[in-house]
C-alpha cells in the first residue's frame, strides 16, 4: 500500500473508493457510513452534526494514526495535526461563500451570471453550502419573501437567470498550474423544493463549447491556488457562463473515473507534489449516475449490495429514509449516451424491483 489516508467530510464514499483503488489504506469519518464504505476502508467512524467533525477526525487520529488526511464536503475549513493534503484551509475558505465566488470570477473577467438585486426573474443561492438544493428560481418579489421565510436568516446571492445546460469541469491543480481532466453535464432533480439540487452527471459531456469550457476552467482552478482537486461549474448555452468553485473532491468522481478509466484520486495526490497531467484523458466510454431519491416516507429492508458496482452508496437494511431524501446511487456505461442511459435504466428498474418502489 502507498500510506495511510483519512477521509474525512460528509459524505466520503467516492473518494475513499477511489483511494483505495489507488493503493492507499483508507480510513473514513462520514455521515453515513453505508455498507460499500465499509469495502473500501480499514474503520469508519460516523457522526450526526457537522460541528462534531473536527472532534470526531481528532479522535480517530488517535485510535488510527495516518499518514494524510484528504477533506470532502463540509471538511474543508478543518484545522488538524494531520498533514494534509489538499487547498489549506485559510485559501479554500474564500470559496465556500458564493459571494467571494462572484467577485472572483468578475475580476478574472469571466462570463458569469451578474447580480440582480431587485431584477427578475433571478436564480437565489445561499452563499454557504453544497448541492444546490436550497437553490431556486423567483419571478417576483413575493416569490423572494417566500424564500426567505423557508430560509429565514440564510445569507443569499441573487443571480441574473441564465439560459443554458447545468455542466462542470473536473480539474487537478498544484497551487500555481491546473488540467482539465473531464467535462461533465449535471443532472438535477428538476422538481419540487429541491428541484436546483445536484442529482446525478454524465461524463463526458460532447458540447460544441466544451474547449472553451476547458480553458476557462483551467484559467480559474490555476488561478485559485487551490491544490488537488476542484471542480469549476457552468451553465452552457450562447456562452459557458462560470457558476461556482468547488474546491474538493466533486460529486461527479465516481462518472469521470468511469469515463476515462483513470483514478482521481492519484491525480489529486500527485498535484499535491506538484506533477498534474500532461493533458486532458480522453474519454474511453460514456458514464451516468443518477441519484435515487425516496418517493414516501420508507424503510429499507432489501440489501441492495448485491447490485454492486451498478449500485453505490448502499444503506444498510432496515434503514428509514423520508421522502425526497437520497437512498443510492445507480450508474449506466455504453459507448455510447443512449447506451449509457440504457443500461441505467435496466440497473434502476432492478433497483426498483427489489425495494418495491
Amino acid at each position: 500500500m502507498k500510506g495511510r489516508v483519512l477521509v474525512a467530510g460528509f459524505a466520503t464514499r467516492h473518494v475513499a473508493q477511489s483511494a483505495r483503488r489507488a493503493g492507499y489504506t483508507v480510513y473514513a469519518v462520514d455521515h453515513f457510513c453505508d455498507q460499500d464504505l465499509g469495502w473500501y476502508t480499514e474503520d469508519c467512524l460516523s457522526f450526526d452534526e457537522l460541528d462534531e467533525l473536527p472532534g470526531k477526525i481528532a479522535e480517530f487520529a488517535i485510535r488510527h494514526p495516518v499518514d494524510a488526511l484528504v477533506v470532502a464536503s463540509g471538511a474543508e475549513t478543518i484545522v488538524t495535526a494531520i498533514p494534509l493534503c489538499g487547498t489549506p484551509p485559510a485559501k479554500v475558505e474564500r470559496f465556500l461563500d458564493k459571494l467571494e465566488i462572484q467577485r472572483f470570477f468578475e475580476g478574472l473577467d469571466v462570463p458569469v451570471p451578474p447580480l440582480a438585486a431587485g431584477c427578475y426573474p433571478a436564480m437565489i443561492k445561499p452563499r454557504r453550502g453544497a448541492g444546490g438544493w436550497r437553490n431556486a428560481v423567483v419571478r417576483a418579489e413575493e416569490e423572494l419573501r417566500r424564500w426567505e421565510e423557508t430560509w429565514p436568516d440564510i445569507p443569499y446571492i441573487a443571480q441574473a437567470l441564465v439560459d443554458g445546460i447545468p455542466s462542470s469541469v473536473s480539474c487537478v491543480a498544484d497551487g500555481r498550474r491546473a488540467r482539465a481532466i473531464a467535462v461533465n453535464r449535471q443532472i438535477l432533480r428538476g422538481g419540487g423544493e429541491s428541484a436546483h439540487g445536484f442529482a446525478g452527471s454524465v461524463t463526458p459531456f460532447s458540447h460544441p463549447l466544451a474547449g472553451e469550457m476547458i480553458a476557462a476552467a483551467e484559467r480559474i482552478a490555476a488561478a485559485s491556488g487551490c491544490v488537488g482537486s476542484i471542480g469549476i461549474d457552468f451553465v452552457v448555452g450562447e456562452k459557458p457562463w462560470a457558476i461556482e468553485i468547488n474546491p474538493r473532491f466533486q460529486a461527479t468522481l465516481d462518472t469521470v473515473e468511469m469515463a476515462t478509466q483513470k483514478s482521481v484520486f492519484a491525480m489529486h495526490m500527485n498535484a499535491c507534489r506538484g506533477v498534474i497531467p500532461a493533458a486532458v484523458p480522453a474519454p474511453r466510454q460514456v458514464a451516468v449516475r443518477r441519484i435515487l431519491f425516496a418517493d414516501r416516507d420508507m424503510r429499507l429492508d432489501a440489501d441492495l449490495a448485491s447490485l454492486a458496482p451498478r449500485v453505490a452508496d448502499i444503506p444498510w437494511p432496515g434503514t428509514e429514509f423520508e421522502e425526497g431524501h437520497a437512498v443510492a446511487s445507480i450508474y449506466g456505461c455504453g459507448e455510447t449516451e443512449e447506451e449509457a442511459y440504457a443500461d441505467l435504466e435496466r440497473n434502476t428498474a432492478a433497483v426498483r424491483r427489489l425495494i418495491g418502489q
